[in-house]
């Protein structure tokens, strides 16, 4: 969507059309944003055998198909492929149809549906180096991820940030971070961690997500202190980053972009529920370089206490890591992809 309204900024008469997975987060979001989409019956492999993986072959074909009608009907001049479910299908279709198709890996560990696609492509744009052995390397372009415009934009201080959010602003804070709907594992980290924190008199801004903001605020109670924010979400992320001398988060490709962007150190838990365990290959990638810390989630439980502690009280490692992770920053990953595109179509 960060693409989408670059172009339509630049170019107001442009024509764009979103096709995704039918029952997935942006077949409301998109409509929401004020963009027409088309959603496919299609969806993920399991890792176990079930119905829905029997079921797939099927599902692959009927949505090149319905691929196929949408590349008819609308004749885009160009398909742009973000390696979501949906992107398979379409591209593929696309390459059918002779319509040049640009793809944007956001991971280290390129997933399947761009793979897949890469020798067709004609542009592949990138947010990481080494992705030759992944993809043509003539046709690699190094952007970076999209990242939201707050995150870009914002320039609040630590004072304003530390108001926003009623916390001490001389004392050092910890921003936890689950993604939307919440980490059990990072939840159940902190909640081990909170007594330890307390009595060292840290701020602690802590996402739950939606899904554990309930139980999380319960079992809690016994450990609450003024420095201690509960939030199913956090609203004003860029204030929150502000407000931040050490994020403990997840390892999304976005997430990631964005603490580069915002200059964060960072203890990464990667998800070991994802992928092809891309999460730990993009946290990897940051560790090497030294710009971040890494916990595996079968340790955050024991561990993650005394590490954010030890960090926060290491000034001259917050700083290596926040100057580290600064210089991995691509701030303009929007503008980049958006005229890649518009390069191709021209």
């Amino acid at each position: 969507m960060a693409v989408a309204d670059y172009i339509k900024e630049h170019y107001p008469d442009a024509e764009i059309l979103f096709v995704g997975a039918r029952g997935k987060m942006e077949m409301t979001r998109v409509p929401q944003a004020g963009y027409r989409i088309i959603g496919l019956n299609i969806a993920g492999l399991q890792r176990r055998l079930t119905l829905e993986n029997l079921l797939f072959p099927l599902k692959v074909i009927s949505s090149f198909l319905a691929s196929l009608h949408i590349i008819k009907e609308f004749k885009p001049d160009v398909v742009a492929g973000f390696g979501g479910y949906a992107s398979s299908p379409v591209t593929l279709a696309a390459a059918r149809k002779k319509v040049p198709v640009i793809l944007q890996e956001q991971n280290s560990f390129a997933g399947l549906a761009n793979k897949a696609i890469a020798k067709r492509a004609a542009v592949i744009c990138v947010a990481y180096e080494g992705m030759e052995k992944f993809f043509p390397a003539e046709k690699i372009v190094l952007t970076g991820n999209p990242v939201r415009s707050e995150i870009v934009d914002e320039q609040a201080d630590r004072q304003q940030a530390a108001e926003y959010f009623s916390i001490d602003s001389q004392a050092p804070t910890l921003l936890i971070l689950g993604g939307s709907l919440g980490a059990r594992t990072i939840n159940e980290a902190v909640l081990a961690a909170l007594p330890t924190w307390q009595e060292a008199g840290i701020n602690v801004l802590w996402q739950t997500g939606k899904l554990y903001f309930e139980e999380m605020k319960q079992r809690a109670a016994d450990h609450i202190w003024p420095g201690l924010k509960i939030m199913e979400f956090v609203m004003q992320m860029g204030k929150a980053y502000a407000a931040a001398d050490l994020v403990v988060s997840r390892a999304g490709a976005l997430t990631v972009s964005e603490l580069c962007v915002a200059g964060k150190a960072t203890i990464f838990i990667p998800s070991p529920n994802v992928a092809e365990d891309h999460q730990t290959h993009n946290a990897r990638a940051l560790v090497d370089k030294d710009a971040a810390g890494m916990l595996a989630d079968s340790e955050a439980v024991e561990q993650l206490a005394g590490q954010a502690l030890q960090a926060l009280n290491d000034s001259d490692r917050l700083a290596h890591w926040q100057h580290n992770i600064k210089a991995l920053a691509r701030p303009n990953a929007t503008r980049d992809i958006a005229e890649q595109i518009i390069g191709l179509i021209e």
